[in-house]
């Protein structure tokens, strides 16, 4: 199914760095010498039909890389030779005989992708980074083709122009009117030259989004500082087992590793009394790509905002994030600049606030020092405790991993009614030993809905964060395809026996990443496309289930002692809420000051600019406070240079948070609130069912019965309104 694949590539893409392009189409002959495309009966594992139960599952356990190269070929291949008998019919253009088969195309190299998505994702390795480095290229070239093939465009075209269109049903005139835009968009209408050179300036992109990935991977497990027993002052038992567990997978027992991700660094920096190994941890995290070595990225970025600047202007676009929004929610950069302006000022104003309470506690303590970015988390905790008697350790006694994935299987029961059962090991393939597997069921009717996959811990050659991902979509055009969705994340695994313990953040996370997993389980869409969905919006799904932990229902029930099992004291949980919007300040400045830069850096004219210069001085002009650096620094802001998933898209994750924070109140405003059905029946029917099969504005219209009020995050935040 194309534009399924097509979509599963574009996750792989913002993962790898190889870009979703556009091209001039050749016949299958010119692509490759891999055999024939007629050939059906695979002897590539990563090529095969997927076999077993549930629909047919990944072979995950036949992943070999040498296969990888040969099968991503041969899967070009067969796709274009697909697209080349869409595209030749002699028979007038229909949706039936145009847009069913382009839907259809192209299942062999979706499978690939999968397979290519885990390894750059999970399984990253010198051995597959070289593949990568290789086949980037001609992935862009691959979808070149596609893109720029005339003659299926001018198919795609004259069914969106023709009178039958509005005789269509409601999802196949938006999955008529998003294929169209996908070609149009992407430069099919091209001429000549143009045409030419927009198609090698995707091909360069690939190649610089994977090298700029690789730079931030290198980085990442480039830099791991060992502790010594003598140096664990103020750390928290469970972070000390969990350094002591990433040391010993290192090779060095007895010793204790702070390692460059998120979930390493930050209870680092929150708990420890060393100032100066603060510092160097926070370095070290934030000047990943930025350290005038091989794998600094400030020359990337300067060749990839030239060349992205140079492709939409072909496109007749003033600017990159012009070409970007006009399809989103937000429609326009100075709509996405409005709402982040808006929130702007009450953050910093906020930040003044808090750094003011950390330097007061910092000075009460006899500590001659001004309050840094290494200070901040660490001072920050010292103020939650003396504010709300509020320990972020204490309250992690009550946040296990396992508890709180049975959480999330209780909110899915009641909003969505699925039922998890743990699928037997063994019964299907898994690509590592972390990784576990649930059957999705309705609780009712017990009809099989999918599986979900869970890789929960971090480990060498895995990508920093947190993500969802899935390996097959729900459709129904062409008898029905059940859902395989998966969760990724990157805990730190504790002593085995012994339950992994997590930050109110990171349990938020969870929640969150899980949202996106209900999103593709929750479909009810007939078409592939209409699996995808506006970046703006996306977000807004997965935000909302974060809500769900603050319930009673949730902390009465899951949030247990891990020694005790005694249930979290009704007195604990009312210091969390009463401190909901604590630290706030740092949380909207770090998070906006990334989607400004990224705002600006593609609405700016990129010839000759110095990303860390440009960063500086924008940050500067911004009036960006000295404690605090972005969230994603410019040289290692994956969301939008190893891709183009969030390429001037980064504001989106507060445009779905007005989304958010409004829908959110329909629940806390219904008679049963969070768990009310009525509320719960129309979360399912308009805002998570339907995918991206109803245009998103008309669908939260729907759900709520008007447009969502900025006037609801600034109230979630804490901030005044006006």
């Amino acid at each position: 199914m194309l534009k399924q694949r097509l979509l599963t590539l574009a996750v792989a893409t913002a993962l790898t760095g190889a870009l979703a392009g556009c091209g001039q189409a050749t016949s299958p002959s010119e692509t490759s010498n891999t055999e024939s495309v007629a050939t059906k009966d695979y002897n590539n594992a990563l090529l095969a039909e997927w076999q077993g139960p549930y629909g047919g599952v990944p072979a995950f356990d036949k992943m070999e890389l040498s296969l990888l190269k040969p099968a991503l070929e041969k899967g070009m291949d067969e796709h274009l030779a697909e697209l080349e008998v869409i595209a030749n019919q002699s028979a007038e253009p229909t949706f039936e005989n145009t847009i069913v088969p382009y839907e259809k195309a192209g299942e062999a190299i979706g499978r690939v992708f999968t397979y290519y998505v885990i390894w750059s994702a999970n399984l990253s390795s010198p051995e597959f980074r070289e593949i990568q480095r290789e086949m980037a290229p001609k992935l862009a070239e691959y979808q070149s083709r596609i893109r720029q093939n005339e003659a299926l465009f001018k198919r795609i075209e004259a069914v969106f122009n023709s009178d039958r269109f509005k005789q269509l049903q409601p999802d196949q005139q938006r999955l008529v009117t998003l294929i169209y835009d996908g070609f149009a968009r992407n430069g099919a209408t091209l001429e000549g030259d143009a045409k030419t050179r927009y198609a090698e300036i995707n091909k360069q992109l690939s190649e610089l989004h994977t090298q700029f990935a690789n730079n931030v991977l290198a980085d990442e497990e480039s830099y791991v500082l060992y502790l010594s027993e003598d140096q664990l002052s103020g750390l928290p038992e469970s972070v000390v087992n969990a350094a002591a567990q990433a040391a010993a997978e290192r090779d060095n027992e007895g010793k204790y590793a702070i390692t460059n991700t998120r979930s390493s660094m930050d209870p680092f920096l929150t708990y420890s009394d060393e100032r100066e190994l603060r510092k160097k941890v926070w370095n070290d995290y934030y000047s990943r790509g930025d350290n005038a070595d091989e794998n600094d990225n400030n020359a990337i970025i300067a060749e990839i905002l030239k060349l992205r600047d140079e492709r939409v202007e072909l496109l007749g676009y003033e600017n990159y994030a012009q070409w970007r929004l006009e399809n989103r929610m937000a429609k326009n950069p100075e709509n996405a600049m409005d709402l982040m302006m808006a929130v702007w000022p009450a953050a910093l104003a906020r930040v003044e606030q808090e750094v003011a309470d950390m330097q007061a506690i910092a000075d009460a303590e006899g500590k001659d020092i001004t309050i840094q970015p290494w200070d901040y988390r660490y001072y920050a905790e010292k103020v939650r405790k003396a504010r709300y008697d509020l320990d972020s350790d204490e309250v992690k006694q009550y946040l296990q991993l396992d508890k709180l994935r049975e959480a999330m299987f209780y909110v899915a029961g009641r909003l969505f009614n699925f039922d998890f059962t743990p699928v037997e090991k063994g019964k299907v393939p898994v690509f590592h030993d972390d990784v576990k597997v649930w059957e999705v069921t309705d609780k009712d009717s017990g009809e099989h809905i999918g599986l979900w996959y869970l890789d929960p811990f971090a480990r060498q050659g895995k990508r920093s964060g947190a993500w969802a991902y899935s390996y097959r979509s729900h459709t129904t055009f062409d008898g029905k395809e059940t859902v395989l969705s998966s969760n990724n994340s990157n805990f730190v695994k504790g002593k085995p026996g012994e339950p992994v313990l997590i930050s109110w953040d990171d349990a938020e996370t969870y929640f969150h990443e899980f949202g996106h997993a209900l999103h593709a389980l929750a479909s009810n869409v007939a078409y592939p496309t209409l699996n995808g969905g506006v970046r703006d919006y996306t977000e807004f799904q997965s935000q909302l289930l974060e809500r769900w932990l603050l319930t009673d229902e949730v902390i009465d029930n899951y949030l247990v002692h891990h020694k005790t099992g005694e249930p979290i004291p009704d007195e604990l949980v009312a210091k969390i809420k009463k401190a909901a919007t604590f630290n706030e300040g740092f949380k909207t400045t770090e998070y906006l000051a990334s989607a400004l830069v990224d705002m600006k850096l593609h609405t700016t004219d990129p010839e000759g600019i110095d990303p860390d210069k440009f960063e500086r001085e924008t940050l500067a002009e911004l009036g960006m406070p000295d404690e605090i650096v972005m969230r994603h620094r410019t040289p290692h802001f994956g969301h939008i240079f190893s891709g183009e998933g969030y390429s001037a898209g980064y504001y989106g994750y507060m445009w779905a948070e007005v989304l958010t924070s409004d829908a959110a109140e329909a629940f806390a405003e219904a008679p049963g609130g969070f768990y009310d059905e009525d509320v719960s029946g129309r979360l399912v029917k308009y805002l998570f069912s339907v995918r991206n099969a109803m245009d998103p504005a008309e669908a939260y219209r729907a759900f709520r019965g008007r447009d969502a009020r900025v006037e609801a995050l600034m109230r979630d935040r804490g901030f005044p309104v006006e």
